[in-house]
């Protein structure tokens, strides 16, 4: 029988570290929320998710214009909340 994984999140830092990750060969996807005060960018791979939070709304644009343009990207709306 065999074991399954534990598909833990992993919190980036870097941008370039985050372009690196997205361009594997295991990356499927990658979603993006834009929130009131942030944006975050999840890559799904293989093993993690990783996840990168930036504040910056233009560093944000420059970081969606670069992803590599095979991965599949889908823009997810933030919920209201009533």
């Amino acid at each position: 029988m065999r074991q399954k994984y534990c598909f833990q999140p992993r919190e980036i830092k870097e941008i370039k570290d985050f372009l690196l990750k997205a361009r594997r060969k295991d990356a499927k996807s990658v979603k993006i929320k834009k929130n009131a005060d942030n944006v975050k960018f999840k890559v799904r791979c293989s093993r993690f998710l990783y996840t990168l939070v930036i504040t910056d709304k233009e560093k944000a644009e420059k970081l969606k214009q670069s992803l590599p343009p095979g991965l599949q990207v889908k823009e997810v709306k933030r919920s209201e909340r009533v």
